[in-house]
């Protein structure tokens, strides 16, 4: 009788690990990461997401999992993976543009969502104020277009001659790119600059627009913000090489992919911080309380290469200043 008692409590302990299992993994947080793009195109900055969740006690695989959802570059699909990290239930949702924030703010009101956004969330609907967000969104304000007088200085100081600027700027950016065109605008009027505005927003646009300068010989170029003109950043660069026309940038990527100069915020800071906050959700941090950030650090990149190759010498004023000269 013993025995048959002692197999059958083996076989009742056996029978009841599954849902002691399962209990033990739901214990375990989820993160819905949520992004527009493709996974091959941010490993660096997942990098960075994930440094900012080791700063808060997190490490992937180890007491937090991640599930992530990828639209590659499918815009219209960013609704449907945001329901389905909703019916997951995620205990917070990580995003990385406005348009991925707003698809996740219309899922859900409940869970957490933490964003990373290059336009101003407040006039987006994202948060009722950058101090007190006051509902379930909280996050980076990643400036890109806020910036803009401060790269056309740079722009003139590399290149002082200059008196004729192209503008490169896509329509379909919105507001970002309204205030990119009336900052740069007005930088330019007290430096007697003329600005020439391109408005692009494909590829080939891009082409006929770099084509206009054979016959218009700009004596720079701006190029405008967003993740559109990012992810076109090695086509930029070439173009920009092959006319002979000194370019300015919003991010590092840019300069990193042969382009003259880049001016702006950390993109890999900014997933760390977007990480450190969604670890700080997970320890019990309302997001209504959490003050949305903004970077106090900017990068200025200077390609040393790209600049031989189009002749310019770089002023010691900006070497001197520059975070890093790519050689």
């Amino acid at each position: 009788m013993k025995r048959r008692a002692f197999i059958a409590g083996i076989g009742g302990a056996v029978a009841a690990w599954p849902v002691w299992a399962h209990a033990q993994q739901s214990a375990i947080p989820v993160i819905g990461f949520l992004d527009s793009r493709s996974p091959d195109a941010l490993t660096d900055r997942l990098r960075g997401f994930r440094r900012g969740l080791k700063d808060t006690g997190y490490v992937e695989g180890e007491n937090v999992a991640i599930e992530y959802r990828w639209a590659d570059n499918q815009t219209e699909r960013l609704p449907a993976l945001a329901a389905e990290l909703v019916r997951r239930r995620v205990s917070v949702i990580a995003t990385f543009s406005p348009p991925v924030a707003l698809a996740a703010k219309a899922a859900t009101t409940t869970i957490p969502i933490v964003f990373n956004s290059g336009d101003d969330p407040v006039r987006l609907g994202l948060v009722g104020s950058l101090a007190r967000p006051g509902g379930n969104l909280t996050g980076i304000n990643f400036f890109v277009g806020e910036l803009a007088a401060k790269r056309l200085e740079l722009l003139r100081e590399l290149v002082p001659a200059a008196t004729r600027v192209a503008l490169l700027l896509n329509p379909s950016a919105g507001q970002m790119t309204e205030t990119t065109l009336a900052d740069v605008e007005a930088a330019a009027r007290p430096k007697g600059l003329q600005i020439q505005v391109l408005n692009v927003q494909t590829t080939s646009e891009i082409n006929a627009a770099f084509a206009t300068f054979i016959h218009e010989r700009p004596d720079a170029l701006f190029v405008g913000p967003g993740p559109f003109f990012t992810n076109r950043r090695v086509q930029l660069a070439l173009l920009a090489a092959f006319h002979r026309v000194p370019a300015i940038y919003p991010l590092r990527q840019c300069a990193e992919a042969g382009g003259l100069m880049s001016y702006g915020a950390s993109l890999t800071e900014a997933y760390r911080q977007v990480g450190a906050y969604a670890g700080r959700i997970l320890k019990g941090a309302n997001p209504a309380d959490l003050p949305v950030v903004q970077p106090s650090k900017f990068e200025l990149v200077i390609n040393a290469q790209t600049a031989l190759m189009l002749g310019l010498t770089v002023p010691a004023s900006l070497l001197s200043v520059a975070d890093e000269v790519i050689e």
